[in-house]
């Protein structure tokens, strides 16, 4: 057999007869092999072993003192991966099977002859390059597993992936995540025919799709209905599962749960705030996407809510989303503006129009020209401004007061009521085009009974920010203070809220506010808020005996008795703010100074119309008092 130059290879040679040895190692080196090293002892082959990587190890099963086998031994204890090839002068069947078992790759009995070596010397270094190629790839199979499963665990999509019999085989983090709290019935081994919510029908019927087109359906959105009774949106592709060869394995459903309006922070990540709000309870978090998807756009948004929910703050939001939060965001309280100087207010009006017009006025649609205007409380305008603020809202133009030419302005309208709206259209108090127009996007502001969760993060932000204000070491509640603040159902809400905080601030003389410093009501009725409804014992005849329920005159009038002239507390009873309620008892003629003595309420009247301001009166004054 001629010789033929091999790929060079570290080889290891043992044996105690020098002359073999050193034919053995010639061999090799002369076939292309090498570097080749020889020894004659097991514990030099051992020291060489473990200071050295060799392809290949050639070794005589009989060594002075030890022998091949347990030279093997020591091999596989140092985790080396070289075949060793053993010598033999004495074969036998028990040998060669400890050898093989210890991981020998082959056996050569004395004499050995050169053509055998070098046959077995070639197909061993083969073997171990097989070897080593398979755990290369093994590994690059591992590693790309590995990058996969990253992959699949850090994207935000639900992935389902489901064998041609629509068994599901495997699911991704976001998937068991989405499954756990909209669809516990899915798990791996679930078959999709089992499901029957519409959520899982839609993938059922994406994959089945896919099994028989061997094609990827395109992204679509299915409503389904959600276990808190909410309608959710999922929006789903489908696509085949092939491995390199073309061989299909099944289909890769991708999903992704969306709302009408996403949340501010993308896909459905909790928001503690936004903008001026506080709070990360759901109903805050529809309330956020809501805001966040509709300042981008023009549209007219009417808010509601009661009072001291923030309505105010939605629209300042609002603006600051859209692309005119550099212009200007003009406020009109239409419940602090008489109404005879409303219309003036809202459209301005040229000099000597009517009596008092000295100059000529702007109006406020004029100033938020480019920009927003916000109109509070707008169920209590008149029959008439409602139809000039209709048509401008269909025309985008209107007339100044004693003007014959329109003026055309660019503006965003942002409406605002605690007034049932529905309620006064059927009563034919409110216009109904009016109120669709109004109505475009409406953003329904909860109570604080409603989002309790929030209430311990709401008193922290007003603690800090009186805390600062005060100058005062307040750290916090204490567990009976939040306590009571949370079961306590908040009829002025937010800014309630916020005053109670205040107070607490004020009269806490350590660094920890605590419950005996809170408003009694929040300490002791906090379950159950105080009845405004009169004590018909003690009041007059008229009142007592009939049937129609009180107006609000006499509403005002109990809280502030049953409050002992306390307008904060019984602004709070009220669930209204106390500028409000200073409003309205001006509004009523309200002077708790001459009331008699037996607190008898004044003479009861069926359709009360209290006198209007006189525009002396009223001028220079209206802007006293905040919006609600």
């Amino acid at each position: 057999m001629s010789e033929s130059k091999e790929k060079p290879a570290r080889i290891l040679v043992i044996d105690d007869e020098e002359n073999l040895r050193l034919s053995f190692e010639t061999l090799l080196s002369r076939a292309g092999f090498g570097p080749v090293m020889g020894v004659s002892t097991f514990d030099d082959a051992v020291l060489a072993i473990e200071s050295n990587d060799f392809e290949l190890i050639v070794s005589d099963i009989v060594l002075e003192g030890s022998s091949g086998i347990d030279l093997l031994r020591r091999v596989k204890e140092l985790g080396k991966k070289c075949p060793v090839v053993m010598i033999t002068g004495y074969p036998n069947i028990d040998t060669a099977a400890e050898a093989v078992r210890l991981g020998a790759y082959d056996y050569l009995p004395k004499p050995v002859k050169k053509d055998d070596l070098l046959r077995v010397a070639k197909a061993a270094l083969d073997h171990l390059a097989r070897l080593l190629e398979k755990e290369q790839t093994d590994a690059e199979k591992e590693k790309n597993r590995y990058y996969q499963e990253t992959i699949l665990r850090s994207v935000r999509e639900i992935i389902i992936t489901v064998d041609p019999k629509l068994e599901v085989v495997d699911m991704n983090d976001k998937a068991k995540e989405w499954a756990k709290s909209n669809l516990p019935e899915v798990h791996v081994g679930t078959y999709l025919h089992d499901l029957r919510c519409s959520a899982g029908k839609a993938l059922t019927e994406d994959a089945e799709k896919v099994l028989k087109i061997r094609e990827t359906i395109r992204v679509h959105q299915v409503e389904w209905q959600r276990e808190n009774d909410n309608r959710g949106i999922l929006s789903v592709s489908a696509t085949p599962l092939e491995d390199g060869q073309g061989i299909f394995l099944g289909v890769v459903l991708t999903a992704r749960e969306v709302t009408h309006l996403e949340s501010g922070a993308e896909h459905g990540e909790q928001q503690s705030g936004f903008h001026s709000f506080i709070g990360n309870c759901k109903s805050m978090q529809k309330v956020y996407a809501l805001i966040k998807n509709v300042g981008k756009v023009d549209t007219t948004v009417l808010i509601t809510g009661e009072s001291g929910t923030g309505k105010e703050l939605v629209a300042e939001a609002l603006h600051a989303e859209s692309p005119r939060r550099d212009r200007a965001l003009v406020k009109v309280d239409c419940t602090a503006i008489p109404e005879d100087l409303l219309e003036s207010e809202l459209f301005g009006h040229k000099k000597g129009s009517f009596t008092g017009a000295d100059q000529d006025r702007l109006g406020r649609i004029l100033q938020a020209d480019g920009g927003t205007l916000f109109l509070d409380e707008i169920g209590d305008i008149s029959q008439r401004t409602q139809l000039r603020l209709l048509r401008f809202l269909q025309e985008k133009t209107f007339y100044p007061v004693g003007r014959d030419e329109p003026i055309q302005v660019d503006v965003r309208v942002v409406a605002a009521t605690n007034a049932d709206l529905k309620k006064k259209v059927r009563d034919d108090l409110f216009r109904e085009d009016l109120y669709f127009r109004l109505r475009v996007v409406d953003v329904i502001l909860p109570p604080v009974r409603e989002r309790k969760e929030d209430v311990p993060q709401l008193a922290t932000h007003f603690m800090i920010r009186f805390r600062n204000r005060m100058g005062k070491e307040i750290h916090g509640f204490s567990d009976q203070a939040i306590s009571a603040l949370t079961d306590y159902d908040w009829p002025g809400n937010v800014r309630e809220l916020e005053h109670v905080v205040e107070r607490a601030c004020v009269l806490c003389k350590g660094n920890t506010i605590t419950s005996d410093i809170l408003p009694i009501e929040v300490q002791t009725d906090s379950k159950a808020p105080e009845s405004l409804e009169p004590d018909t014992s003690s009041v007059q005849p008229d009142i007592a005996n009939r049937h129609e329920p009180i107006n609000e005159s006499d509403r005002i009038l109990y809280a502030l008795r049953k409050t002992a002239g306390n307008k904060a507390k019984a602004a709070r009873l009220l669930g209204i703010d106390r500028s409000t309620l200073y409003r309205k008892m001006h509004y009523y003629k309200i002077d708790l100074s001459t009331e008699s003595e037996d607190n008898s309420l004044p003479p009861y009247s069926e359709n009360p119309s209290p006198e209007k301001h006189s525009k002396k009166e009223s001028s220079g004054k209206y802007n006293q008092f905040p919006s609600d």
